[in-house]
C-alpha cells in the first residue's frame, strides 16, 4: 500500500452532519485497515471523545486530539506528545471573553474546564453534550497538575469574527487558528495538526511520502500540506481546497470512502 499512515479530520470529514460515521466510511477503513493501512484521528477534538469513534471503527494506535496539542495511545490513554501552553498568557483573553459575553474552556489532554460550570448557557450545555464531554469548574493556574493543551472559544459568527480581528492586532504568543464557523482554539506556538502527523510518522518509522491526510476547515490546512497527499472534501472552504493536492466527496457523500478507495485500495 502507497500511504501506509492516513490521518483523518472527525467533524466535516469523517462524520456527516448529524455527526454519524456512515456504513461506507466504516467499510473503507475496514479495508485500508486489513491491508495494513494504519489510520489515526487528527482533530479539533479531545482524546477522551474522539477515542469512542476509533471503538467504533475496531481501531487501535493513536489519536492526534486538540488539532496536534496531544497524541494519545488509544490502548492505554497514554499521552505520548503534547505541547504545553503558559496559562498566564490567556488572561487578556479570558478577560476579553468575560467582557463580550464570549463562552471558552481550557483543556489539558483529558480534561476540559470552563467558568462557573453549575450556571452554563443552554447553547454551551448543548454544545458539550453533543460533542459527548462534561467540562469541571476551572480552578486557578497553579493548581493544574496537567499541561494546558488548548483554549478554546465558543460564540455567533460575527461576534468571533471581531474577535479574531482585535485579537490578530495583538502580540501573538500562541498558533491560534478557527477551527470551525463558530470556534477558535488557541495553542502552544508550535502545536499544529500538520506538526502533530509529522512527528507520529517519525515514531512509526514512516516517510513522509507515505502519509496520507483527510480534511475540511482552516484548522486541517498545516496536515494537508505535510502529507505526501492531502486530500480535501467537497464541503471545504476555498482557501483549505486549495492547499490540499486532490478533492473527494462531501462529508455527507462518503468522501472519506470515495478518498480511500480511490488512493489506498
Amino acid at each position: 500500500m502507497k500511504y501506509k499512515l492516513i490521518a483523518l479530520d472527525v467533524d466535516g470529514t469523517l462524520l456527516n452532519d448529524d455527526h454519524k460515521l456512515s456504513d461506507e466510511n466504516k467499510e473503507a477503513i475496514a479495508e485500508v485497515t486489513r491491508r495494513g493501512g494504519q489510520i489515526v484521528l487528527c482533530t479539533g477534538r479531545s482524546p477522551q471523545n474522539s477515542i469512542p469513534f476509533m471503538e467504533e471503527l475496531g481501531l487501535t494506535g493513536y489519536v492526534l486530539g486538540h488539532n496536534g496539542g496531544a497524541t494519545v495511545s488509544v490502548s492505554d490513554r497514554k499521552v505520548l506528545d503534547q505541547y504545553g501552553m503558559d496559562g498566564r498568557g490567556l488572561d487578556p483573553y479570558i478577560e476579553y471573553c468575560r467582557k463580550h459575553d464570549i463562552h471558552f474552556d481550557v483543556s489539558t489532554a483529558f480534561e476540559m474546564y470552563v467558568d462557573n460550570v453549575e450556571n452554563l448557557t443552554k447553547e454551551a450545555n448543548y454544545m458539550y453534550e453533543h460533542f459527548r464531554i462534561m467540562p469541571a469548574s476551572l480552578p486557578a493556574w497553579e493548581e493544574f497538575r496537567e499541561p494546558i493543551v488548548k483554549f478554546t472559544v465558543f460564540t455567533k459568527s460575527a461576534v468571533l469574527d471581531e474577535a479574531m480581528r482585535e485579537w490578530g492586532t495583538w502580540t501573538q504568543q500562541y498558533n491560534m487558528l478557527r477551527s470551525g464557523e463558530f470556534f477558535a482554539d488557541f495553542m502552544h506556538h508550535e502545536a499544529s495538526k500538520g506538526n502533530a502527523l509529522k512527528n507520529l510518522a517519525a515514531r512509526l518509522g514512516i516517510a513522509q511520502e507515505e502519509v496520507m491526510s483527510i480534511g475540511n476547515y482552516y484548522n486541517d490546512i498545516s496536515m494537508l500540506t505535510y502529507a505526501g497527499l492531502g486530500v480535501a472534501v467537497d464541503n471545504a472552504p476555498v482557501e483549505v481546497k486549495a492547499a490540499a493536492d486532490a478533492i473527494t466527496g462531501t462529508n455527507n457523500e462518503h468522501g472519506v470512502r470515495d478518498a480511500l478507495v480511490k488512493y489506498c485500495l
